[in-house]
């Protein structure tokens, strides 16, 4: 096995072990996402709701806000789980943050072992990004 796919299977493992923490009362759809930086360190995260919906945070928020608060700044890779049909997509909002980190590759998986990889490119085409500001 290539160090490539060793390194697909840690992130979906991680994320499948950061799902178990999932607190999600309300919709009890339980995700979990794994963050590879570039200093080699995983850090996973898992979904946290709130009876304010709104101010609710995925998996995947979690586990790179958690590697940034730890000083981290640049990633490879992250995997995101859930027990769904097909593989699981970051939403919206995460698209972003991801494209904030310029994360390349996005590993999105389901419990029934179906993944799908793709790059940031592909995830979210037309990102807003730092480059969209005026010089001041």
């Amino acid at each position: 096995m290539g160090e490539r796919y060793r390194q697909t299977d840690n992130l979906i493992e991680a994320a499948k072990k950061a799902r178990e923490f999932s607190y999600s009362p309300y919709s009890k759809f339980k995700v979990g996402a794994a963050v590879l930086a570039k200093s080699g360190k995983i850090y996973s995260g898992c979904n946290i709701e709130n009876a304010s919906y709104g101010i609710t945070n995925c998996a995947e928020r979690t586990a790179i806000f958690k590697a940034v608060s730890a000083g981290e700044r640049e990633f490879t890779a992250l995997a995101v789980i859930a027990d769904a049909d097909g593989p699981v997509a970051p939403c919206g909002a995460c698209r972003q943050v991801i494209a904030e980190f310029n994360i390349g590759q996005i590993i999105m998986a389901n419990l029934k072992g179906n993944i799908k990889i793709v790059t940031l490119e592909e995830l979210l085409p037309f990102s807003f990004s730092a480059s969209d500001f005026a010089d001041a």
